[in-house]
């Protein structure tokens, strides 16, 4: 819509008086130009009349007028009641003429005639005229219970449960506020909620505020009314949970003394409210006399309402709706409406419409103007109800803008629909053609409702809403409280910085109604028991008086180290983590410093205060181990604390800095930085950096020792004790009691070799029957008896412990870190060094006492009885070699001094505790030790003792096998039986060697064999091996590879099994020439008569011919490949089929050059420096099998056997028809050779039976021809069985043969036989019969 711009004769009014202008285009025209257009929020129908003004109902009509009185007539769509205050529009249009005055109705004629009475005197014909109901408070009274406001009128106003009404009140104490009915009672009666719980009763007047759908500029939150021109304001609603269970409020309006629930509390509470760490209310502000510049944001900005966790408590009034957002994102065009689906009841909708931008371009003059854009909404029923909820001038939207603007569309009253409801978005206008009237819009997005009234009950909590053009993101927000309300005794006081103060004496009770302090003794308490947020543990299980005692202690007022006092421990703190009951519990301990554990059924802490030691120990009440101490290196001790703490001031981390610049001069600076627990003092902030810098430069030393239950049940952690140890004193000065004279009088055990002292200040310590320490002043002693000045509280028992200690000697202080309890009903303690006088070091720097622990000024004597020894062990399953040094304990050592050095290195330092060492991985060779004693000052004696010791390591050789037996199995295998090795280097990493030699009269030697099987491991006790004929010669060999200096051997000659049939017995040394088959680094050596492996060097290699002694044995052994030797000829059965093999071996190694510059290898792995015996050295004998005949046909040729496998045999059963040998010889040492004397295989084929019976023989006159199912070995070419010379053997069975029947058997083969039975007459005759055959192998 555009006007030009109007002349000077131009007037509006009369414009629209004469209908040239409709009441919408005057108000545009009014807001264009004039700045106010006809009201607020005002509506307009189809044809642009007014009709609707702020939610109110516009009428317009006729009126007349005589005199003061003035008659309206209009249509009746209006009720007008006598007493109604109407805003009234008399010549409606007529521009200057125009009038608005309020108006009182004073009669009604009908429903549509009324009157008014105007204080002016005037007369009208008919005019035009426009009224609507002015929103008139109505008057009442009220009276209010707890948070329930009960209000009376007149019934003018009809209410119903849900409307919101401004209620104000104008006498009585209840509070002014916006308020949602409850519930109706009558037609004159209502109730209220009110924020805050009163008794009284007085005067209001109220409003009901309207409800009716409407178009709302607001998105996300803060509800503002607009029309149709472009305006938004968004808002961000929170809810924030500040604890579990109630808590005592904001700090502020506490200090002010404010009631919970008052305007004035909520107001005043602001200052305690930070956003982006900025007060809301700013800290000097006076909440009586409030500018708007006591506020660090817009005061209209900002709706804060509190809830403190009680279990009664109401919900929020200001945020009470659940909403979930759905994006749409599609353009709605005229042709084309978008629609939405939504299944699930709500109680609104809030449609949210996006345009890019929205002006239309002049091209005249240039200049960009608004436009309007109409749309509809509607929402359809599943029942296809449909419920026009924008339209007309609602749907308006009428301004200017050129960036993306949002308006939201509210739509309410839709829980009560048929589900599911479709909302659908259409466009009334027309869609732009012209690039110069930019008005598209499209459906952003649309927002489900839900209204939910959740007290959260039991947990504190507030709701927040803030304008969100003040932050860019949702802002941090800080809340400062009075915390959870706890339990406290019942004669203490909370101070007004949360500590406690007390009266008389604790009883064991706690108040019961709970109060906020920051005392961690009952936070801790609180946390232990709690049933909601806690560890539920119940409070008769809790020692209340343990708690009462470190609260006292707490709450105590020190100096804060800014001119002021403050409690010694506070714990302010939200814990708003999931934790660890055992980690939280912990952190909370370390606020006031104590220790939580079980006791006696019931959970204690003891807190580190000062006090009196309450047990004493010396060497006679502590077990064998006596005390042993440790301390931390000052190298791993800081030199600068930074302990960090909130401040509640600037609302962030700060930080206190406490230097320790003594140790910094020595060392350096070293900083730790902290964070304290629970911390927002920087008193307690710095106190806790000295406490920690103090105790790691005086409580780092730790003492450890065991007792019997006599004192185990009565130490607990926490607790002060003192320890006389007569070795780092110096002197012994206690011990145990040997008779309780009387209560001032005791005898002590010993006189001879105990300090009994009565000077300086002497004293005695005892412990009572009852378990307590006692400390005395001594009076006098004479011999044993020792006399104090005051008696003790009873007679000390004998056998208790005694200490005696003066201003010149004291025992060592000390406060319990564990008890452990052990076998043997043992308690092991742990205790850190304690000072008494730290406490007021910390505190306010006073300096710390001067103490005397030890009379020790001189060095002690060297240990004696210096000595060291050898052994095996096993370390992950490996033997080490292990030096073992000891000595004699010197008494009062703290520790010992060792040095140790091998051969010509360097000597390596060690201190020890104990009297004896290990060194682990040596080797052999020569140690030098020496040890120091250490006295309790640290200074070393004068001299040491020194020894010299040459170890072995791992060098020496194995034991020898030890009880070695056979066992036959079978034929073909055996058992060897042995002691198992006693060393652990064989047992670890070590092996059995087993060889074989074939010679049977006992000459075998380790030497003259071979490996019958692979080394065993050296932990085996027994082994199956084959049955050969031979000595059987056995081995240890240790991880090094060392072998045993002796050998066990057994010579084995095995019964005469089955018979078995010689097929082949080769024997390679007896051929002549001997060993005729290819040699590969191998020769026949006549020098030595044997197979021996050949040399690296070739004569080409000779410089001096005349040196060689040898030309044989030129140069060194080949070690790399070895030697084989194939056997001169190939075994051939004619058939394929098992063949047992049994091999032959006589071989020894030899020195083929026995001089030391003969010999190349590395002499650190020689095994034979001697050249005695030359163990390193094997050979093997293997087979290769065929099953096919031979290629050429007749005979096998080594290409028969290419790619063919040879295996290693001693001896078994081979299958096969071609049967290839060879020789493997072997060398580890250049040095050695192996010698092969004799070399053969015996091959023999098991004996074999095939039976069959009820045979027909038949009648033919050539008997019956019977074949074997497998055919027999009956001899073969190139064997020792010539072809046909061995038949089985044929056993007959014949069934009912008469007594002149006989039979004849023909034609025997290994393949079969004939048979004929005939009777005395020679005639053939039919019988059955059965035979048996036995022969060796398989025919062909």
């Amino acid at each position: 819509m555009s006007f030009p711009f109007p002349d000077e004769d131009f007037n509006p009014f009369q414009a629209h008086y004469f209908g040239d202008l409709t009441d919408q285009q005057l108000d545009f025209f009014l807001k264009e130009f004039g700045g106010a257009g006809l009201g607020n929020n005002v509506v307009f129908d189809a044809a642009g009349k007014l009709v609707e003004i702020e939610g109110v109902t516009v009428e317009t009509g006729s009126y007349s007028q005589s005199g003061t009185t003035v008659t309206i007539t209009h249509d009746g769509s209006e009720t007008i009641n006598v007493g109604d205050v109407l805003n009234v529009i008399l010549n409606v249009g007529a521009g200057a003429g125009e009038i608005r005055e309020e108006l009182t109705v004073a009669s009604v004629t009908s429903s549509t005639v009324f009157t008014v009475t105007r204080s002016t005197s005037a007369t009208v014909s008919s005019e035009v005229v426009s009224f609507y109901k002015e929103d008139v408070p109505l008057a009442g009274t009220y009276s209010q219970s707890t948070n329930t406001i009960t209000v009376t009128h007149s019934g003018t106003e009809t209410l119903a449960v849900g409307d919101v009404v401004d209620l104000n009140v104008t006498s009585g104490s209840a509070t002014t506020e916006n308020v949602t009915v409850t519930s109706v009672t009558s037609s004159t009666e209502f109730k209220v909620a009110s924020s805050t719980s009163v008794s009284t009763s007085g005067n209001a007047t109220f409003t009901k505020q309207n409800t009716e759908n409407r178009v709302a500029g607001n998105v996300d939150g803060i509800f503002t009314t607009t029309d149709s021109i472009l305006s938004s304001k968004q808002s961000n609603d929170l809810i924030d949970v500040l604890s579990e269970g109630e808590i005592a409020g904001f700090h502020s309006p506490l200090e002010a003394g404010l009631t919970q629930g008052t305007d004035k509390y909520n107001i005043a509470a602001l200052k305690d409210v930070f956003l982006d760490g900025t007060q809301v209310l700013k800290r000097t502000a006076d909440i009586n006399n409030l500018t708007e510049g006591d506020f660090n944001f817009t005061r209209e900005d900002i709706s804060f309402e509190p809830r403190f966790g009680t279990s009664s408590q109401t919900a929020l009034d200001t945020i009470n709706e659940i909403e979930s957002e759905t994006a749409v994102g599609v353009e709605v065009t005229k042709a084309t409406p978008v629609s939405r689906s939504i299944s699930s009841q709500i109680d609104k909708l809030r449609i949210t419409i996006v345009f890019p931008s929205l002006q239309q371009f002049n091209t005249s003059d240039g200049s960009t103007n608004g436009t309007q854009v109409n749309l509809s909404i509607k929402i359809t029923e599943n029942n296809g109800t449909e419920h026009r909820v924008i339209n007309g001038t609602k749907g308006a939207v009428i301004g200017k803008t050129n960036t993306q603007y949002f308006r939201d569309y509210i739509i309410k009253g839709l829980s009560a629909l048929n589900y599911p409801i479709t909302a659908t978005v259409t466009r009334v206008t027309n869609d732009s053609t012209d690039t110069n009237l930019q008005n598209k819009f499209s459906w952003s997005s649309f927002t489900e409702i839900t209204a939910e009234q959740r007290a959260y009950v039991d947990i504190a909590h507030v709701g927040l809403r803030f304008n969100a053009e003040s932050f860019r993101s949702i802002p941090t927000r800080t809340y400062r409280i009075s915390g959870i309300k706890v339990k406290i005794p019942h004669n203490s006081t909370v101070r007004s910085d949360g500590s406690l103060s007390f009266s008389g004496s604790f009883n064991g009770t706690l108040k019961t109604d709970k109060e906020w302090t920051n005392d961690p003794a009952w936070v801790l308490y609180d946390i232990l028991t709690n049933t909601r947020y806690g560890a539920s543990i119940p409070e008769t299980a809790i020692d209340k008086f343990a708690f009462y005692s470190a609260s006292e202690y707490n709450s105590t007022l020190i100096d804060d180290g800014d001119g002021g006092t403050e409690a010694r421990f506070s714990c302010n703190v939200n814990i708003n983590n999931q934790k660890e009951a055992f980690e939280l519990i912990q952190d909370l301990c370390s606020v006031m410093r104590v220790q939580a554990f079980y006791e006696a059924g019931s959970i204690t802490i003891s807190q580190d205060r000062p006090s009196d030691p309450v047990y004493t120990f010396n060497i006679s009440n502590v077990t064998e181990g006596g005390f042993s101490y440790s301390n931390q290196s000052q190298k791993a001790k800081f030199t600068k604390i930074n302990v960090g703490f909130f401040d509640m001031t600037t609302q962030s981390i700060d930080y206190e800095t406490v230097d320790d610049t003594t140790a910094q001069s020595r060392y350096g600076i070293k900083t730790q930085t902290i964070k304290s627990f629970a911390t927002t003092s920087r008193g307690q902030a710095s106190r806790m950096a000295k406490w920690l810098l103090f105790n790691q430069n005086n409580s780092s030393e730790i003492v450890n020792f065991s007792i019997t239950a006599e004192a185990g049940v009565l130490v607990r952690p926490g607790q002060v004790i003192s320890v006389a140890d007569e070795v780092k004193q110096g002197v012994r000065r206690g011990g145990r009691i040997k008779t309780g004279i009387s209560t001032t009088q005791i005898e002590v055990d010993d006189t001879t070799s105990t300090d009994l002292v009565t000077t300086n200040t002497a004293k005695l310590s005892v412990i009572l029957s009852n378990g307590t320490l006692e400390t005395k002043e001594i009076s006098g002693i004479s011999g044993a008896t020792v006399t104090v000045s005051s008696a003790f509280s009873s007679v000390p028992q004998a056998n208790s412990v005694w200490v005696i200690e003066n201003t010149t000697l004291e025992p060592t202080t000390w406060r319990v870190v564990n008890v452990q309890e052990q076998e043997n009903l043992t308690f092991s303690i742990t205790a850190a060094s304690h000072n008494s006088g730290k406490y007021a070091f910390v505190e306010d720097g006073t300096a710390l006492p001067a103490k005397n622990f030890t009379l020790i000024t001189k060095k002690l004597p060297a240990p004696e009885n210096l000595s060291a020894s050898e052994s095996l062990i096993v370390i992950n399953n490996k033997a080490v070699a292990r030096l073992s040094i000891s000595f004699a304990a010197v008494k009062g050592a703290i520790g010992y001094y060792l040095q140790y050095k091998f051969e010509n290195g360097n000597f390596i330092n060690q201190q020890v505790k104990g009297t004896d060492f290990d060194l682990d991985n040596i080797t052999n060779g020569k140690f030098v030790i020496r040890v120091f004693s250490i006295n309790a000052i640290n200074k070393l004696s004068e001299r040491p003792n020194e020894i010299e010791f040459t170890s072995v390591g791992k060098t020496a050789l194995p034991a020898d096998v030890q009880n070695l037996r056979v066992e036959t199995i079978s034929d073909q295998l055996m058992r060897l039986r042995f002691d198992r090795s006693t060393d652990i280097d064989v047992l670890h990493g070590g092996n059995v060697v087993v060889r074989h030699s074939n010679l049977t009269n006992g000459s075998g030697t380790f030497t003259n064999s071979v490996d019958l099987i692979p080394a065993l491991p050296g932990s085996v006790s027994e082994t199956m091996l084959p049955a050969i004929d031979g000595e059987y010669i056995l081995k240890f060999k240790d991880d090094g590879g060392r072998l045993s200096s002796g050998e066990a051997s057994v010579v084995v000659v095995n019964p005469d099994p089955l018979p078995k049939l010689l097929v082949f017995n080769d024997r390679e040394d007896t051929d002549s020439p001997p060993f005729g088959g290819t040699k590969v680094d191998c020769f026949f050596s006549a020098e030595v008569n044997g197979l021996v492996l050949g040399s690296t060097e070739t004569l080409d290699d000779v410089a001096d011919f005349d040196a060689i002694s040898s030309f044989d044995f030129l140069g060194a052994v080949d070690t790399t490949d070895g030697g084989t030797y194939d056997f001169a000829n190939i075994l051939d059965l004619g058939v394929a089929q098992p063949l047992r093999l049994t091999r032959h071996f006589v071989t020894q190694g030899f020195y083929p050059n026995n001089l030391i510059d003969s010999r190349s290898g590395n002499i650190d792995i020689w095994t034979d420096f001697d050249a005695a015996t030359a163990f390193d050295v094997n050979a093997k004998l293997l087979v290769a099998t065929t099953t096919t005949a031979p290629s050429n046909g007749s005979s096998y040729q080594d290409s028969d056997f290419t790619g063919k496998t040879f295996n290693t045999f001693a001896n078994g059963t081979h299958v096969g028809r071609g049967f290839k040998f060879r020789c493997e010889m072997l060398s580890f040492d250049p040095a050695q050779s192996i010698e092969i004397d004799q070399l053969g295989y015996k091959a023999e084929l098991e004996r074999r039976t095939e039976q069959k019976s009820n045979i027909s023989s038949g009648t033919g006159a050539s008997g019956l021809a019977v074949s074997f199912d497998n055919s027999f070995f009956t001899g073969a070419s190139g064997t020792s069985v010539s072809v046909g010379s061995q038949l089985p053997s044929i056993g007959i069975t014949a069934n009912d043969l008469g007594g002149t029947d006989k039979f004849e058997i023909t034609s025997i083969s290994g393949s079969g036989f004939t048979i004929k039975f005939t009777n005395a007459s020679n005639a053939v005759q039919d019988k059955t019969f059965s035979y048996t055959a036995v022969g060796f192998g398989r025919g062909s």
